[in-house]
């Protein structure tokens, strides 16, 4: 596996986002969803990465810089083919060493509290992120769970 720079140029990308934020959006309560569509993706301050085998498009991820110290994972998604392989943790090894050589000291992300969202929360978790209260514009939300991860620790 190898993790670039994401391409939105990329028709097999773009496929993949529109997967994500679709899924993101139909399994999760109206109002609640916070998935960045690809013009959020393209905002500044905001590293995008995808991960291939080969030619085989497996997974998208993305950090935000929310302070100088602290950033988000957004848009964490695997093709639904590569689930179960890995994809998910190297792609979060990354952020996460991304986040480091940035600079952040802590890393934060908001996931869903429907069991859509379980394998998503467990690989945090095996990660080292914890439950934690809203962080930036969030705002207590029953549909979400705030978790973040102190990369001075960790």
């Amino acid at each position: 596996m190898r993790i670039v720079e994401g391409d939105f140029s990329d028709p097999r990308v773009i496929a993949l986002l529109k997967i994500h934020l679709t899924s993101a959006r139909a399994e999760t309560a109206a109002g609640s969803a916070h998935a960045l569509d690809i013009n959020g993706l393209q905002s500044p301050g905001i590293s995008f990465w995808t991960i291939w085998e080969d030619e085989t498009l497996l997974g998208i991820g993305a950090l935000k810089r929310l302070s100088g110290d602290h950033g988000e994972v957004k848009s964490m998604h695997t093709a639904q083919s590569a689930r179960r392989k890995g994809v998910g943790t190297a792609m979060l090894r990354h952020i996460i060493a991304s986040a480091r050589a940035k600079g952040m000291s802590r890393l934060s992300l908001e996931t869903g509290s429907w069991d859509y969202f379980r394998p998503a929360r467990a690989l945090y978790n095996r990660h080292g992120f914890v439950d934690c209260p809203p962080f930036g514009d969030y705002v207590a939300d029953p549909n979400s769970i705030f978790m973040s991860l102190d990369l001075r620790n960790a």
